[in-house]
């Protein structure tokens, strides 16, 4: 019971960080371009196919006299650390491992430098 607090936890953290990271370079809210980025899409023309076939996985928003649709930040960080929970297999190095224990935190990893909020 303890190890599933535990690693709630941890996700807790992760998402609370990727939020803390996403709020700091883009705001509260992401445009269309810096959701794209985030989410993974490896091109705009795709972003906009999964908006066309509603497929985008976090609440897309429209805000008046304003183009493009929107998300919140939270929303994106949490799903970006579910996404991270769900992955299994050899992309994921095991707790304890040497790849692990020497990997960097998130704090300091850089990410594409993008538009301030």
């Amino acid at each position: 019971m303890a190890e599933m607090q535990a690693e709630k936890r941890i996700d807790e953290d992760l998402a609370q960080a990727l939020e803390e990271r996403l709020t700091q370079r883009h705001g509260f809210m992401l445009p269309s371009a810096a959701l794209a980025d985030a989410l993974g899409y490896p091109t705009m023309r795709a972003y906009h196919q999964a908006v066309s076939r509603r497929t985008v996985p976090v609440p897309l928003f429209q805000i008046e006299h304003r183009r493009g649709r929107f998300a919140l930040t939270r929303d994106v960080a949490r799903w970006l650390a579910q996404q991270y929970e769900k992955a299994a297999g050899p992309l994921r190095p095991a707790i304890g491992s040497d790849r692990d224990s020497n990997s960097e935190p998130l704090a300091s990893t850089a990410l594409p430098e993008g538009r301030g909020a």
